[in-house]
């Protein structure tokens, strides 16, 4: 039951990372264009900054929760007298999100950072290079991530 339960978590976490980001791609990013610089910076500010705080703890319990997946089931095969060797899915599911983990930080902290500084000090020009660049991380986070879910659900 523990089990279920933390794979409950695990699959609700990533379904909040990548589902935001593809609402944050493909809807609000096309529906904030009709808006003014300033108004659209601010609102992708707040949006981002609301998002991201999930998708920070979205990202704490992908990594817990999947780390002691892992963990209970090599204990498992080793109690039972086996040898643990991660299956290639679960291997390819770790690696790449890693990598997307490693990804989100930069948006976090650097380039959302800039974003802020720059609504901040109504640099519009800057927030767009700023938003730029986070919608091109974005872009390639929800690519990992769509790789992650094809690779675990028909491999």
């Amino acid at each position: 039951m523990l089990y279920n339960s933390l794979q409950l978590l695990h699959v609700l976490s990533v379904i909040v990372w990548v589902g935001g980001m593809v609402f944050a791609h493909f809807f609000l990013r096309p529906a904030a264009l009709q808006l003014e610089p300033p108004e659209r910076l601010r609102l992708m500010h707040e949006v981002l900054r609301r998002f991201f705080a999930a998708v920070s703890v979205a990202v704490l319990v992908v990594l817990g929760t999947g780390l002691w997946m892992v963990g209970r089931v090599a204990k498992q095969t080793v109690q039972a007298g086996g040898s643990f060797a991660m299956p290639l899915d679960w291997t390819i599911m770790a690696a790449l999100g890693l990598v997307m983990m490693a990804i989100f930080g930069h948006i976090r902290f650097a380039l959302f950072k800039r974003l802020q500084r720059a609504v901040a000090a109504s640099d519009w020009p800057a927030g767009g290079q700023a938003l730029a660049a986070i919608r091109t991380w974005v872009s390639v986070n929800l690519a990992l991530g769509v790789t992650i879910v094809a690779i675990t659900l028909l491999y």
